[in-house]
């Protein structure tokens, strides 16, 4: 056996996995070296390593992909292995290449297995060769849009967009029809050449409502392989996961078998050493086809440490230390069900627009996994991904983890920044998801169910409660009687896009009367210290997390979050600020990446004009007016900050 060994990790990411390798590397006795950002430069995993390295320089989104820097770091402080965790340069065989070339343990496969498997098109061959079924599509080297629109026609609509490096669902676009397809063809083009430095693609078929299946696989110096299992991926938006799962309600121990069997054989055909994941398409008839091979950790993981009781980073350094796996494919147990989801700074109800800033109040739930690198008061900042937690449960059947997820989401408090909190907990309750039914297809099938209930009555006075309890120049809140005199206070408050108006009356008995909308809602106060509200009405007593910022009130209602905006002493908003003044804003911070018209078109309502580049995704801006450009205000390249003017039209 080849020993490799090695005594301090350094870490080429940042955030929770970050801390996740951390934790395994720390217990196994390794020392841990973390690198950042000027965007990180005081982020949990910068304070919590043995040593911190600066890499890079402006803008911070490219700090993570600087190889020389990284080796440069690891040098610098002693280090003599590189784990690259996900994303970044997980993937990417120049890192692995120069960390051999260093004297490095690269914790991943070899460069040439990285090569192989990293380019989508090339892919797909090796794995026919080895007889793993593919996806129907096109891989050519011929690039040229008629050619790609020749070959979209020959395998028929829908097809499917891919940009051959990376993941993530950066780079793809499904296309129902050729008129959409010139069109589309650019942006996943332009999104893959941002994210991964390479706009090539291929074509593939797309099946119809298909489940999104991978094998979790591990290979050794020695040629040793096994599979962990699969994981459910199927409920996704814009083809990037939000819910994963094991074992997949859709896979029975014969499939399991099948495709277990068919990823060990091209772990093996591949000689692959160390963690990677085989993703495949199963449809409606048990037929399952490869799409691609992540060689490197997943983000949903846990998910099979909690199904096999295993932890997958310590397996990574083992193998990377030139170990043989630590268990055989018999000796391999499933235990139970597990579910994961993704917690995300996002706007679902606007086509989950990533959201950046400050997140005022923190506090996830004890009583299940949660990974994450946050804290009260830290900044999301907009040049990573918009994941900023995973939540896990385990139980002995899958409505026990479900039921277990569901509560912790409802007790999870992530305030001051837009998240999918609420989106999460209306996708776990759903009866398709409930009865294990989802497919690729459910959000887009459901988008209205999913989306958070409107704001009702009852939590609109409580809202409005607490906006006058929590005020800075608020009388203390204290029970009992009150000889203060019952004086109506008027309020006025934003929530939920809408302004709303409310009395609220401090009854002499000590509770609190709020009037709204021709109806009275009562209240009573039982404590209020710190963050927390303890209220009861209707007979029911409850707890709500808040947090006060300036005229700004964030809520935790029910695993619902509520944001208000004080209006109470505003002045009337301008039609010019509300909209419809033919001012195309950023809706969030970003860089331009195209800019689709030119001063003096003509325009219609909807119709594009800039597109804004974000956590990795690219976000179309539309005119609000139909008239003529009369400028555009912003350059390809340029970085904006939500609210920023980027085009004017005149009606």
């Amino acid at each position: 056996m080849s020993r490799r060994p090695f005594h301090k990790v350094l870490i080429a990411n940042r955030g929770e996995i970050a801390l996740r390798v951390m934790r395994t590397a720390r217990r196994l006795g390794y020392g841990v070296v973390a690198v950042y950002s000027d965007a990180d430069a005081d982020a949990p995993h910068v304070r919590l390593a043995d040593q911190a390295v600066r890499i890079g320089a402006p803008p911070p989104a490219q700090s993570y992909l600087n190889i020389a820097a990284i080796i440069a770091a690891a040098k610098a402080t002693g280090a003599d292995a590189v784990h690259p965790g996900y994303g970044f340069l997980a993937e990417n065989e120049d890192l692995a290449k120069a960390c051999r070339e260093a004297g490095l343990v690269f914790i991943g496969p070899s460069p040439e297995a990285i090569k192989a498997m990293g380019n989508k098109a090339g892919a797909k061959v090796i794995m026919s060769c080895a007889g793993v079924p593919c996806v129907p599509g096109y891989q050519g080297e011929d690039q040229g849009d008629e050619a790609m629109l020749r070959e979209a026609r020959r395998i028929g609509f829908p097809v499917m967009i891919k940009a051959v490096a990376g993941g993530g669902g950066r780079g793809m676009r499904l296309v129902t029809d050729a008129a959409a397809f010139p069109d589309l063809l650019r942006s996943a083009r332009s999104e893959a050449a941002a994210a991964f430095g390479d706009g090539t693609v291929i074509l593939e078929k797309a099946i119809a409502n298909p489940r999104h299946i991978e094998i979790q696989v591990f290979g050794d110096v020695s040629g040793n392989a096994v599979h962990l299992g699969e994981r459910d991926c199927s409920v996704q938006r814009r083809h990037q996961k939000l819910i994963e799962e094991a074992p997949s309600p859709a896979v029975g121990p014969e499939l399991r078998a099948r495709m277990g069997a068919v990823a060990v054989q091209a772990v093996k055909a591949l000689g692959y050493e160390g963690a990677g994941t085989l993703e495949f398409l199963l449809d409606g008839d048990g037929q399952f086809y490869f799409m691609e091979m992540n060689t490197r950790l997943q983000v949903e993981h846990p998910v099979t440490e909690a199904l096999t009781g295993l932890d997958l980073v310590e397996w990574q350094l083992r193998v990377a230390a030139g170990e043989p796996l630590p268990l055989r494919q018999d000796e391999i147990r499933l235990d139970g069900h597990a579910i994961e989801v993704r917690l995300c700074s996002e706007d679902a109800a606007n086509d989950f627009m990533p959201q950046s800033g400050r997140m005022a109040l923190w506090r996830m739930p004890g009583a299940i996994r949660v990974e994450h690198a946050l804290e009260s008061g830290a900044q999301i900042p907009p040049f990573y991904d918009s994941m900023i937690a995973k939540l896990i449960s385990h139980g002995a059947t899958r409505d026990e983890a479900r039921a277990r997820l569901i509560a912790g989401l409802e007790q999870a408090a992530a305030l001051g920044v837009t998240t999918n909190q609420a989106f999460l907990l209306s996708c776990l309750q759903h009866p398709a998801f409930a009865a294990g039914k989802a497919t690729t297809a459910f959000i887009g099938a459901h988008r209205d169910e999913l989306r958070a209930a409107a704001v009702d009555a009852e939590a609109i006075a409580l809202a409005a409660l607490l906006l006058s309890v929590s005020h800075p120049l608020a009388h203390p809140v204290r029970g009992g009687r009150s000889l203060a005199a019952a004086f109506a206070t008027p309020l006025r408050f934003e929530i939920g896009g809408e302004v709303r108006e409310c009395e609220l009356l401090r009854e002499r008995d000590g509770s609190y009367c709020v009037a709204y909308d021709g109806a009275e809602h009562r209240f009573d106060v039982m404590a209020f210290e710190g963050d927390t509200l303890r209220v009861r009405h209707a007979g029911i007593a409850e707890s709500l997390r808040f947090v006060r910022d300036g005229d700004r009130l964030f809520v935790q209602h029910r695993g619902q979050t509520l944001a208000l905006r004080d209006l109470t002493l505003a002045a009337p908003q301008s039609a010019a600020v509300a909209g419809g003044d033919g001012k195309v804003r950023a809706a969030l911070n970003g860089r331009v990446v195209a800019v689709l018209v030119k001063p003096g078109d003509r325009v219609a309502v909807g119709q594009p004009v800039v597109t804004l580049e974000a956590m990795k995704m690219e976000h179309v801006h539309a005119a609000g007016i139909a008239g003529t450009v009369a400028t555009i205000d912003v350059s390809e390249g340029d970085q904006v900050t939500t609210g920023r003017i980027v085009a004017e039209i005149a009606g």
